[in-house]
């Protein structure tokens, strides 16, 4: 095994040779661990591969004594589910600290699973319920505050950081600042956590809660979404995870290292199992997408007298107002209202869909734009998720997460949603504000690439620019390596190594209010383009998108002439839907892949031509128009007046109305009745005869039709 030489062996190796010959040096706890099986709820709970890797990767490194650990894996990729194996066999094995492998000896280990939000540490709590009641310890503020003591009796413990750092007074950032827990602005974090921040409001200093358990109380500590909290040293858990330095510390992470969290990997060391997006999406485990690209003629704007009425604040004629301005220091409410609109006329408003804003105000303003435009009934259809919405906004969150659950559909939120969302349906993202950061980029599109039942992909609608992230070579490129310790420090760095000063609000300006006028509002028009991407990062054509999600077409026809032969007769027609349909690709496939290259108005023969050809599809009207002049050429007065009815059906149904099956039907709507029609068309063979004859002309190439 250590060689890789092969050769030939006169017998198959028993299951302990072959363990021997893979671990040649012994390892008592890796033994144990590989005795305790993977809990799968009674086969129903089963490991993917890259889960059971990830698995075996941190118990071998906690088995050969290492002290802190990485996993990197994409959003959506099941850690929590790995979090879950893990403690799981390390409760089972009976590993802790001391490391005694005498079972009589030994006492269950202490688990704490740390996370930046409720959201996640509920999420966890909730994924480990095959532990027993008595063994899971929801740490909260509002018990210890009522007991006034931190809990100690359990095995595995959930909280929050922001618990952990507040007091005895049972204070938490969420209860004291909650725009902090949408990532606003980490000064202020830091300054919470300095005492005196509670000096100012004259309270007395309280000892952090995590102080009130021994430093080696924990055995393994999970960091969730460890890049957020920051391991650097003015990072927020940095305090937590140093006095806690006896146990096995274990960092999960969806991104790979890059220069705005490359201390994360400093602290952890380079991670023991990587499963990025790029294999998630190719091995089938993660749900690919399309980006429609949006840009209005108001995504920038110069203020010019008499564009309507400045309601309130200054506006500075002249000035370039830019996106990353709008709804922080500018806002034009029409402006906003057209990007709705546009979004609920494109999306289907039955599927769940994220919209990320630029503030919880204008999440809160993009709510009531969408409740004003969406078709259904219900009060809660659409709902604003921020920190400042507390329990309510939990509660709907979790209503959104319920798959069974229609209402509500529309979540709007800030910065809260970006991750930390198990929401496996969500059909669509809609970015309305900047996102300058990669790390928050990838973890964004991680809202919507979990899979779920007759989700083949995903869409976003981007207003903010924010797909030139997919140009960027760190999208799924090589790692970056840690600069050495021993750098030489710029001014820049030792500046920002000297104390902070006390927080002190600045007073922001008055938010500039615009009213356009009707003139100025009616001039706002947009431009739309639909781009796929592969999970590289890279481009992908139409073709090749649909083809990455449903194969290849089967090669029912070797040209597009001969497709378009098969495709002028409605029985060959029908043979080769049917064939098709054989293959995998039925009426319902079909109609998707028409969906996916917004081809609805077009027929589907444009679509498979599309796929085979990369020809650009025609709309059903266009195909028509084409082929007018051609088809009265050919046909007198009472026969044009019949294909001209048949053809505005095609139009408006579809290619299904130029079937055998519908020509009965048809002369139902035109004429009332077969003896009528006869009158006009001819005896039942001339009609059928006219019904199948002109379809040849509407599907000629365009060089024909123009002879």
């Amino acid at each position: 095994m250590h060689t890789g030489k092969e050769t030939d062996v006169a017998a198959y190796p028993s299951l302990d040779t072959l363990w021997n010959l893979t671990f040649a040096e012994q390892n008592a706890w890796r033994d144990r661990f590989s005795e305790i099986p993977f809990e799968d709820k009674g086969g129903t709970w089963g490991a993917r591969y890259y889960q059971h890797n990830a698995v075996e990767a941190v118990l071998e490194a906690i088995a050969n004594n290492q002290q802190r650990i990485l996993l990197t894996l994409a959003t959506g990729t099941g850690k929590t589910f790995i979090a879950f194996q893990l403690a799981w066999k390390l409760f089972y094995s009976r590993w802790n600290l001391s490391r005694e492998l005498d079972q009589s000896k030994q006492r269950r280990p202490r688990i704490l699973f740390l996370a930046d939000r409720n959201g996640l540490a509920d999420q966890a709590y909730n994924a480990f319920s095959a532990f027993a009641e008595d063994a899971l310890v929801r740490i909260a503020p509002d018990e210890i505050s009522k007991k006034g003591r931190v809990p100690k009796n359990g095995n595995i413990f959930f909280t929050i950081f922001q618990t952990f750092m507040s007091g005895g007074n049972g204070e938490t950032l969420e209860t004291v600042r909650p725009e902090l827990v949408e990532g606003l602005d980490q000064d202020v974090v830091r300054c919470f956590d300095n005492p005196q921040h509670h000096h100012e409001r004259d309270e007395p200093q309280a000892k952090p809660n995590f102080g009130e358990y021994p430093p080696d109380f924990f055995d393994f500590i999970i960091i969730d979404e460890c890049h957020r909290g920051g391991a650097n040293d003015e990072g927020n858990w940095r305090g937590i995870l140093e006095y806690f330095s006896p146990a096995v510390q274990l960092g999960l992470t969806a991104t790979p290292k890059r220069k705005d969290n490359v201390d994360t990997y400093a602290y952890f060391g380079e991670p023991v199992y990587v499963y990025s997006l790029k294999e998630g999406i190719n091995d089938g485990f993660l749900t690919p997408f399309k980006v429609k690209q949006i840009a209005t003629t108001m995504d920038e704007y110069i203020y010019t007298p008499g564009d309507g009425v400045v309601v309130q604040g200054e506006a500075e004629p002249g000035r370039l107002y830019k996106e990353s301005d709008f709804n922080r220091t500018i806002k034009i409410p029409a402006r906003e209202q057209y990007r709705v609109k546009l979004v609920m006329d494109l999306i289907n408003q039955r599927e769940k869909t994220l919209v990320f804003c630029a503030s919880q105000e204008h999440a809160l303003e993009v709510r009531d734009y969408i409740n004003q435009t969406k078709v259904s009934r219900d009060p809660d259809y659409c709902v604003r998720v921020t920190a400042a919405d507390g329990a309510q906004g939990d509660q709907y969150l979790k209503a959104f997460q319920d798959n069974d659950n229609a209402i509500p559909t529309i979540l709007t939120t800030s910065q809260k949603l970006s991750t930390g969302v198990d929401a496996r349906n969500v059909r669509n993202i809609v970015l309305l504000r900047e996102v300058n950061s990669m790390i928050e980029f990838k973890q964004i599109i991680g809202r919507g690439t979990r899979l779920y039942d007759g989700k083949d992909y995903f869409t976003i609608y981007d207003f903010v620019k924010a797909h030139h992230h997919f140009s960027d070579p760190e999208w799924d490129g090589e790692p970056e390596p840690i600069e050495p310790d021993n750098a030489i420090k710029t001014d820049d760095d030792l500046r920002a190594e000297q104390p902070r000063a006390t927080y002190a609000p600045e007073p922001k300006p008055e938010k500039i209010l615009i009213k356009l006028s009707d003139g100025k509002t009616r001039q706002i028009q947009h431009m739309m383009a639909t781009s796929f991407w592969g999970a590289d990062g890279k481009p992908m054509s139409s073709a090749q998108f649909l083809q990455s999600l449903f194969g290849v077409l089967p090669e029912f026809f070797k040209d597009e002439d001969k497709l378009r032969e098969i495709w002028s007769n409605p029985e060959t027609r029908k043979k080769l839907l049917e064939g098709l349909s054989e293959k995998g690709f039925n009426k319902e496939v079909l109609a998707e892949m028409q969906r996916i290259v917004d081809a609805e108005n077009s027929d589907l023969f444009d679509v498979l031509a599309h796929v085979a050809f990369a020809l650009q599809p025609l709309t059903r009207s266009n195909r028509v128009a084409i082929a007018d002049n051609k088809i009265h050429q050919h046909f007198a007065d009472k026969q044009s007046a019949f294909i001209d009815f048949v053809l505005g059906q095609y139009v408006k149904q579809g290619v299904g109305e130029l079937s055998q099956e519908k020509l009965k039907d048809l002369i139902g709507l035109k004429y009332l009745s077969i003896h009528d029609a006869t009158t006009q068309l001819g005896n039942t063979s001339e009609i059928r005869q006219l019904f199948v004859g002109f379809q040849k002309y509407l599907y000629q190439s365009s060089s024909d039709a123009s002879l």
